[in-house]
């Protein structure tokens, strides 16, 4: 019988490894937790900016990806619950790019509540938060290098806020949006529908959803904004997600407006493997709009 004898010093391969290891976390990307208060509420909120491995050692200008969170979630999330921890810190690295993801509280929707004084929150993202970044860090500062997408109650935010404020941005998307605010439209249950529906009267000050404060702010009925603004969109939603129907109406009328839009339908649900896979789909498309309105930053590779 053989006996391996076991030392506790280091093999050659070994240290090789943990060499590799320590290179790979030391130029990963990092991510900072940033104070950005709010005036208009009066309120302090944060903000989680994840900055490429190349932006320390350059002097570059970086463009930023606006990554917004959904309902009943806040600033965190798309770090914290994606199956793989790393996806978003990766996707900075691998199109050298800054992506921020503010709060939106758990049903802000990204828009100023005409009913309820404290949550302001386009005024919030476009007059405070972008600022802020713009202020912190070494960014293109004007919408030829900003993007925004964002998944459910962040997608809607996301095109309200980028038809709203096209000279913030100049690309928008949503992943598995909630395109109609007519809540009677999404395919829910009984209990989750009186909840939404509270928490919209909150919000908006009335739970009828033929109410014009409904109607005006959703962004299915903007489509001849999103044509006049002529800014490259991108759409998926999964067909097992209970608001599939709200993004293909919104794609019907797109195609029926001749507005040019990316539109994908995939397998998936309202989940976060779904919208773990669909995101690198929407950083791939910012990057070609970057890299023809010429603000990318080159790798060092």
């Amino acid at each position: 019988m053989t006996i391996i004898k076991q030392t506790s010093t280091p093999t050659l391969w070994s240290f090789l490894l943990m060499l590799l290891i320590s290179s790979y976390y030391a130029s990963a990307s990092t991510v900072d937790t940033l104070d950005v208060p709010s005036k208009v509420m009066n309120k302090a909120y944060k903000a989680a900016v994840v900055l490429p491995s190349s932006y320390t050692g350059s002097k570059a200008s970086y463009p930023v990806l606006y990554l917004l969170h959904g309902a009943s979630a806040h600033f965190r999330d798309w770090l914290n619950q994606t199956p793989d921890k790393m996806t978003v810190r990766n996707l900075a690295d691998q199109y050298n790019m800054i992506i921020v993801m503010p709060e939106g509280e758990i049903f802000g929707w990204y828009l100023d509540s005409p009913f309820d004084a404290g949550s302001k929150f386009e005024t919030y993202i476009t007059k405070e938060v972008i600022q802020k970044i713009d202020a912190t860090y070494r960014t293109v500062k004007s919408n030829k290098g900003r993007v925004i997408t964002g998944l459910s109650m962040g997608g809607h935010g996301a095109m309200y806020l980028s038809t709203r404020h096209p000279d913030l941005f100049c690309a928008a998307g949503t992943m598995s949006g909630a395109m109609d605010m007519n809540w009677t439209k999404f395919k829910i249950s009984a209990d989750y529908a009186k909840s939404i529906k509270d928490r919209f009267n909150k919000l908006l000050g009335t739970d009828n959803p033929e109410d014009e404060v409904y109607t005006k702010n959703s962004i299915i009925n903007m489509v001849e904004i999103i044509k006049k603004n002529g800014m490259p969109i991108i759409i998926d939603c999964g067909v097992d997600d209970f608001l599939i129907d709200t993004n293909r109406e919104l794609h019907r009328r797109l195609l029926y407006a001749n507005v040019p839009h990316d539109y994908t339908e995939r397998p998936g649900a309202h989940t976060w493997p779904y919208w773990q896979n669909s995101l690198p789909y929407h950083v791939h498309f910012f990057y070609q709009i970057l890299k023809t309105n010429g603000v990318v930053v080159a790798t060092s590779k």
